[in-house]
């Protein structure tokens, strides 16, 4: 069987360049999907991406499937033949699906009796005939939010597209993919070498298109961009802040990078620094400067998709745009600053949340509230986190969040500084919403811990109260973010905090009334977010050591760590296992008595079998310095105490019977299991653990 290279390119209009990369790694990866489904060998693969096209190449292609046995089992030799030994039509139909005759058939055991059985091959079919489908099952699978038609057609893509390249090694694959017909045909760069150029094999692809100014490869032009921006930065006697996000956009929008050094007025440098840095990177993706010092110089750099016979108009142009928007920020910091932050409080009054859950001022009393309880147990004032909290929302109010959205929070801070807040306070605005993202840096104040965890126990109590709650595809306020961010704060921080408490609160003061049990919801979606975290960065945490945890109603993420580093420490120890399995029994011998009669104490008059005396004496015996040890959160030395009544378990098990028909003496014996299997909830509940 011999082998070939695979080359496919879709070549469109310009491709949204945030979703760029997510959608070419979405195509190879659905490519090398089907092939795998169709039994289609093959090498490495990549796949590359410019604004103009996405393309997947991949090596060592077997040029057919491998031919298939086929084993098919047909009717019950009863219904197959007649008393005189003829095939029935059941015999015949099944002969002729197969393409065969009835005594070409075996006659085999099958799983109740003998049956007719069908042995036979299917020749595996060219690859080149299955490209095609395979290509476009590939397209259909790609998360593209909205498609769009184009022309007379009926197809759909994210853009118009204008060719496909097919290679299987140097033939054309044959093909009508998105209504364009394939061929070898691809396009170079817009301006420098708009004319076609023809790949002629696979692997030519990017050298060829590199001659027509399009460098195909992202890490290659990612990398490109990056140097050349930090040399530019460099000679301009400063460093670039090249932050990876925009990095990756800009390297969505170029095909043939070439920075270009700009300037604005330096007067912009007074404003916060977060305004001209906004402007840059998210408004016309420039690459800022900082000096030596780390102070922002009124440079920035710019990647232009052209070689520009004459950059200094490339250059102003760039410097043209800027200057505007620069210009109306610096308005809206001077006339923003005449009006208090705190005489905006009322006007969020106007302020829509969400429809059954008030207005802003709504959501920020309701901030005020959790945010105090929360900075009262974290040795944080709480009357400052309420000052915050009644101030949180109001800079969405102002001219330049307006302007800037991505600055809400930062400019609360600068404007409640201007107006004389409590430090607390104004630094709190900004740690409000942190993190932002998986990585981000949380709040370093105990009054921006207490307003965060406020403003997202805030969020998700009220989307899950009116049953918004998010789905497997679906997140659109963004709860799943908002409950690493709480699990961030408290471990991280060490934040002892009873979440489920805290979320309870939190439902309580939604202005609607929540279906029953939400609260407990709430707090499980937030588990859930923790017991992923464990199980992705700690290997030795299985997921039924986490159940074991959350059965002993523990509800703060820094109690339940304590416990499951008890736990792990507890498993390595011999009697580990036995005793998780005497949980076990124990549970379900409680589990099946049900509420035990009578006193909850242990009568030892009552004992009557040497191995249950020993086991209660030892019990009692250990007992006070366990209840010490769990009181003082010691979960590793209250287990490993209670490792040693193992043998006792073993022998009350072996020569005690529970369920004694004498029901005293059962109810004692239940009894004592009872106290048995409370003192191991108190650390986790061993019974779910394997055995």
């Amino acid at each position: 069987m011999s082998k070939r290279d695979f080359l496919v390119e879709i070549g469109s209009e310009e491709l949204p360049p945030k979703a760029l990369f997510a959608m070419a790694a979405a195509f190879a990866d659905g490519i090398t999907r089907e092939l795998s489904n169709a039994s289609i060998s093959h090498g490495a693969v990549q796949w590359f991406a410019t604004p103009r096209r996405m393309a997947v190449h991949i090596n060592a292609v077997a040029d057919r499937q491998p031919d298939q046995r086929i084993t098919r089992l047909g009717p019950a030799i009863a219904q197959a033949f007649d008393p005189s030994g003829q095939p029935t039509k059941a015999a015949l139909g099944f002969a002729a699906s197969c393409g065969t005759q009835v005594e070409s058939l075996q006659q085999v055991d099958g799983p109740k009796g003998r049956v007719l059985q069908y042995v036979g091959s299917k020749v595996g079919a060219q690859t080149t005939a299955l490209l095609p489908d395979i290509v476009n099952a590939s397209l259909r699978t790609l998360p593209i939010a909205r498609r769009m038609r184009w022309g007379a057609g009926t197809e759909e893509f994210v853009r118009p597209v204008h060719w496909i390249v097919m290679l299987f090694g140097a033939s054309t694959v044959d093909a009508q993919i998105l209504g364009i017909r394939t061929g070898k045909a691809s396009r170079g760069h817009r301006f420098h070498a708009p004319r076609e150029i023809v790949i002629r094999s696979p692997a030519s692809y990017v050298s060829s298109l590199a001659k027509a100014y399009v460098l195909a490869d992202v890490s290659e032009r990612r990398e490109r961009i990056r140097l050349a921006v930090t040399d530019l930065a460099q000679s301009l006697g400063g460093a670039a802040v090249i932050d990876p996000a925009l990095l990756d956009e800009v390297t969505a929008l170029v095909e043939w990078p070439v920075p270009i050094a700009g300037r604005f007025d330096a007067q912009y440098l007074e404003l916060p620094q977060e305004v001209p840095i906004a402007t840059m990177q998210d408004h016309q993706r420039y690459f800022p400067v900082r000096d030596a010092s780390g102070r922002l110089m009124n440079s920035f750099i710019t990647v232009a998709n052209i070689e520009s016979r004459d950059p200094s108009k490339v250059r102003d142009g760039n410097e043209r745009v800027v200057r505007p928007r620069l210009a109306d920020a610096a308005f809206f910091w001077r006339v923003d600053r005449n009006e208090r932050l705190a005489a905006r409080c009322e006007s969020l009054k106007t302020v829509t949340f969400q429809s059954q859950l008030g207005s802003l001022f709504d959501r920020t009393q309701r901030m005020a509230q959790l945010a105090g309880r929360i900075a009262s147990n974290v040795e944080a004032d709480p009357a400052l986190a309420q000052r915050a909290a009644h101030l949180s929302k109001c800079d969405l109010l102002t001219s330049m969040v307006a302007e800037f959205p991505e600055l809400q929070g930062t400019m609360g801070k600068y404007y409640a500084e201007h107006d004389g807040e409590a430090p607390e306070v104004f630094r709190a605005l900004e740690e409000q919403y942190l993190p932002r993202f998986a990585g981000d840096r949380l709040p370093e104040t105990a009054t921006g811990r207490a307003l965060a965890l406020a403003d997202k126990l805030d969020l998700i109590a009220g989307i899950f109260a009116i049953g918004q709650k998010p789905t497997g595809t679906r997140d659109p306020y963004g709860l799943r973010r908002a409950a690493l961010g709480i699990l961030r704060i408290c471990s991280e921080a060490r934040l002892d905090l009873d979440l489920r408490e805290l979320v309870n609160n939190a439902v309580a003061l939604q202005p609607i009334a929540a279906a029953e049990g939400v609260g407990e919801e709430i707090w499980l979606y937030i588990a859930e977010r923790l017991r992923g975290t464990y199980l992705e960065s700690d290997p030795a945490v299985t997921t039924e050591m986490f159940d074991a945890v959350l059965a002993s109603q523990t509800s703060s993420p820094i109690d339940i760590d304590s416990r499951l580093q008890a736990l792990k420490a507890f498993l390595t120890l011999p009697p580990s296992i036995s005793l998780a399995n005497a949980n076990k029994r124990i549970a379900n011998i409680l589990r099946k008595a049900g509420a035990i009669e009578g006193t909850q104490e242990v009568d030892r008059s009552k004992l009557i079998d040497a191995a249950e005396q020993t086991l209660y004496d030892h019990l009692v015996a250990l007992e006070p310095s366990v209840t010490k040890a769990f009181a003082h959160r010691q979960y590793e030395r209250a287990l490993t105490e209670l490792a040693q009544l193992k043998e006792n378990v073993d022998a009350f098990f072996d020569s005690v019977m529970v369920m004694t028909e004498d029901a005293e003496l059962r109810a004692n014996r239940l009894v004592l299991l009872s106290k048995i299997r409370e003192l191991f909830l108190r650390a986790a509940d061993l019974s779910k653990l394997p055995g």
